[in-house]
């Protein structure tokens, strides 16, 4: 037994100096974090591409709004007048506001992928330029490594340069 035991402590030195040497250099690395949900709501960019979004759709989503005011306000018309109308004008009143609303809905749709999809284009473009302002941070500053939120379960304040990012982002670089 004491043969064995002297076989293996070579080899749990050897361990145990790889250890404390991987441990050394991982003191060695700097590494950044960056919070991209803040980057996307506080960055100049990201403001502007939301404005520019809000001014192209919200005429549009105003009027989805008005129609269904408008729906509603049949409803209870409607309802209102039940009473004292003929089964074959409340069916016909009934199928109008089944057509108008299944309409309706296939309007809020359309509008929905289509607001989602020029979201994603306009991010797409504030992503990228962030994605080379974290990589122009990192390159100055000699990170080894930059973090993103989807990534990191936890993250010091201390790594944190997301101020930078959006800086950076707003000063056009």
């Amino acid at each position: 037994m004491k043969a064995r035991s002297m076989k293996l402590l070579p080899a749990l030195l050897l361990s145990c100096m790889s250890c404390a040497s991987m441990a050394a250099s991982a003191q060695d690395m700097k590494i950044g974090y960056v919070n991209s949900e803040r980057v996307l709501r506080e960055a100049e960019p990201a403001k502007r591409a939301q404005a520019k979004l809000e001014a192209e759709f919200g005429k549009r989503e105003k009027d989805l709004n008005d129609q269904n005011a408008a729906l509603r306000a049949k409803a209870e018309k409607l309802d209102k007048d039940s009473p004292t109308l003929s089964e074959t004008e409340k069916t016909r009143r009934q199928r109008e506001l089944v057509e108008e609303d299944r309409d309706l809905q296939r309007k809020h749709r359309e509008f929905q992928e289509d607001l989602t999809q020029r979201k994603n284009e306009e991010l797409a473009g504030v992503a990228e330029r962030a994605n080379r302002a974290i990589k122009a941070i990192g390159d100055a500053e000699k990170y080894d490594m930059i973090l993103q939120d989807q990534l990191v379960i936890y993250f010091s304040p201390r790594v944190d340069i997301t101020k930078k990012v959006i800086d950076a982002l707003n000063a056009g670089k």
